[in-house]
């Protein structure tokens, strides 16, 4: 599918006709005016009629479904990736700036007061911020190059005390259950893994009331959070013991079920829309997964991000194409300066590599032996690390830039297209 745009830079139907739209450029009556998706622009006037254009996204926490679709036939499939290495980064930033204060470095005072969240009423943590904004600006990219008319969102709304209770085997809650929470009247967290836990080690099953008692992360705080089921009771002895790798947890004590993407979703659901609203410029509704599901049965269709996406839309009968855009969001900057460790001579080397090396950049898209790939790792010398988006290496050793052609320059949003199994391949020429 090819995306157009008219001389004055509206938004018109795009065009399934590639010898045309090939015609046109030979003759210097288009110019490209972006390549993935691939969308021209006309140099002479035109009609300016274009047909309805419903937008449906499928919001996610780890996969985003996007699909604009008419009455008759889907015009653009995406499926989004958002970011899930913000959590990881902010842990790794905290981590270094505490280390900083033991370091032989200018001193680094401690901003305990200094909180945003208490400035700003709303404030969302920046792992969901990040995810929020990565919906908003799939939506309006996509309302870049298609006569947008509607927009439908399927927010999904989790029932977490429910699924917890399935998971554990227990009754579902009913009425006031929800109410008295399995933290009810308990003064915090702590508190209560104490008491569920019997005030005894996990490990060694002591119960002392002179032993000391510490409350342990099964997993690290960076990865499972401060959930009930991320901790567990330990004496002091065994905490010790446990962090030098001493000795280890016994079996079963294992972290339950996470609930991170569930409770994400639940977060976001209501500011998601609020800000679609007063950011685009189209009626933007809300819809439910049952809803969705109903009509994906009706019409036949496989579960899938992407078939989700179409029953959003109005018309979940519209023939789908048989390829689609991945997208992957990566990260804008490496702000990291230095190292973490020192080099054997004591010095902190650089963690940041030259913007150029040989004319390239990470994560520019290049063309290698016919096809394209991405650049994830670069090196002085100009042997480059290029894979597929979804991190397949192209062989086992590094590729000279001298037999790379660049074809899009690096932004926050890797895109390719790529085939639907159970649909005949096909590959635009354009594109």
């Amino acid at each position: 599918m090819v995306y157009v745009l008219d001389i004055d830079g509206q938004l018109l139907m795009p065009t399934s006709r590639h010898g045309k739209v090939r015609k046109l450029l030979n003759n210097h009556l288009a110019k490209v005016a972006k390549r993935c998706p691939f969308t021209i622009q006309l140099l002479y006037q035109s009609t300016k009629e274009t047909q309805p254009v419903f937008l449906g996204v499928d919001a996610g926490s780890r996969h985003i479904g996007l699909a604009a679709t008419t009455e008759q036939k889907v015009v653009y499939q995406e499926e989004l990736v958002p970011r899930n290495d913000v959590v990881k980064l902010l842990s790794a930033r905290r981590a270094l700036r505490s280390s900083r204060r033991s370091r032989k470095a200018r001193y680094r005072k401690p901003r305990f007061n200094n909180r945003v969240h208490s400035k700003h009423k709303g404030w969302l943590a920046p792992s969901v911020e990040v995810k929020i904004q990565e919906h908003i600006t799939a939506i309006k990219r996509i309302c870049q190059i298609l006569p947008i008319s509607d927009i439908h969102v399927e927010t999904a709304e989790f029932d977490l005390q429910r699924l917890k209770a399935m998971e554990e085997g227990r009754p579902l809650p009913i009425g006031t259950d929800y109410q008295l929470g399995e933290q009810y009247d308990f003064y915090n967290t702590r508190q209560y893994v104490l008491h569920r836990d019997e005030y005894t080690c996990q490990c060694c099953d002591t119960h002392d009331n002179n032993v000391k008692l510490h409350v342990h992360h099964i997993e690290s705080r960076q990865t499972g959070g401060d959930a009930p089921n991320n901790l567990i009771t330990l004496c002091e002895h065994c905490h010790k013991l446990l962090h030098a790798g001493k000795t280890i947890l016994p079996k079963g004590k294992k972290r339950g079920k996470s609930y991170r993407d569930a409770t994400f979703m639940g977060i976001m659901r209501k500011t998601l829309l609020e800000r679609l609203k007063k950011e685009v410029d189209v009626p933007v509704t809300g819809t439910y997964g049952y809803i969705t599901k109903y009509w994906r049965e009706k019409a036949g269709l496989e579960k899938s991000h992407i078939n989700d996406a179409i029953c959003i839309s109005k018309y979940p009968y519209a023939k789908p194409l048989d390829t689609y855009y991945l997208t992957k969001a990566v990260r804008h900057h490496n702000r990291q300066i230095h190292k973490s460790n020192f080099s054997k001579s004591g010095i902190r080397k650089r963690n940041q590599a030259p913007y150029l090396v040989k004319g390239f950049r990470l994560f520019d898209k290049v063309l290698y032996q016919g096809k394209s790939y991405f650049i994830f790792g670069r090196r002085a010398t100009g042997f480059f690390d290029i894979r597929t988006l979804n991190g397949a290496k192209v062989n086992k050793g590094s590729i000279s830039y001298k037999k790379l052609r660049i074809q899009d320059t690096a932004n926050a949003y890797l895109k390719e297209i790529k085939a639907i199994p159970h649909m005949n391949k096909f590959t635009c020429v354009l594109a």
